[in-house]
């Protein structure tokens, strides 16, 4: 398969294999950056646009598969500051976040409280002309987005059919590399089962080739991750709504991952917020 992209490795927290962007270089003056990633990881981000032998100035595209921190924190830094040419492509559903982020930063806030500044960084606003609502289904370039609810309901996931690649956001779940074990990120408020096994049905009706991760890198093996992440949550549904105990849940994956492998799965997909999201859920179930 030709390689289409660069992975971009944010060195979250100071460590590799946490966050990723992908950079589609593309033509002259037409480069597409999938991921924003958070501000406090900007500069290692820029470094690998450069390392890429790319400039920055050269990106007229900042895709994001959704508006959650991790993901497009920093759109509004890079776009004022480092982006000049360049405008953000997000759904419909979170494009008024990108423009005013304040009801994002509170909400943040509750959850992180001091952390902010060193998890996130800065987050700006981005300005309004600059923010393009994206359809499903709509081309981006070589992307075709895929609405992708279930994670988040302003969820898309991104398809280059002509490489068979599908850039993933959250909806594909989170996997560090050579890792057989794929974790569904299930933060609050809007976690949804059903939703989450449509999309996933999409994705394998697109019969791609590869998944690329934000959470992390890019894995072949497309059936069996997909497998693994949708019988995961089921797991996690039957466990979770006899007992909504963090540290059940953690003794009972014990033996499924190396203290290497748990330490980076709970930087980027924590299993208090994991079961945070499930309490959410099953609360708004019993008031349906």
């Amino acid at each position: 398969m030709s390689q289409s992209y660069v992975r971009l490795d944010h060195q979250y927290q100071g460590f590799p294999s946490g966050i990723a962007s992908y950079l589609l270089p593309g033509g002259t003056s037409d480069g597409t950056l999938v991921e924003a990633g958070p501000s406090s990881t900007t500069p290692a981000l820029l470094a690998g646009i450069h390392a890429a032998g790319y400039d920055p100035r050269r990106i007229t595209r900042l895709v994001v598969t959704h508006i959650h921190l991790d993901h497009a924190g920093a759109a509004g830094v890079l776009l004022t500051r480092h982006l000049p040419n360049a405008k953000v492509f997000v759904h419909p559903k979170g494009a008024k976040h990108l423009i005013d982020p304040s009801k994002l930063i509170a909400s943040a806030e509750r959850l992180y409280g001091a952390r902010m500044g060193e998890l996130w960084g800065e987050i700006l606003p981005v300005p309004e002309d600059r923010v393009v609502m994206v359809e499903d289904g709509e081309m981006i370039g070589s992307l075709r987005a895929i609405d992708t609810p279930g994670h988040a309901v302003h969820h898309h996931a991104y398809y280059d059919a002509s490489s068979g690649v599908v850039f993933t956001g959250d909806v594909a779940g989170v996997r560090m590399p050579n890792s057989r074990y794929v974790r569904p990120p299930t933060p609050p408020p809007e976690l949804d089962l059903d939703a989450w096994a449509a999309s996933v049905k999409r994705l394998r009706a697109l019969a791609p080739r590869r998944l690329c991760l934000t959470h992390f890198g890019e894995f072949d093996d497309v059936s069996w991750h997909l497998d693994d992440l949708m019988s995961r949550l089921d797991r996690w549904r039957d466990w979770l709504s006899a007992d909504l105990s963090v540290e059940t849940l953690r003794q009972r994956e014990a033996d499924l991952l190396t203290p290497e492998l748990a330490a980076s799965f709970e930087r980027v997909g924590n299993y208090t917020m994991c079961v945070e999201g499930f309490a959410r859920y099953f609360a708004k179930r019993a008031a349906a």
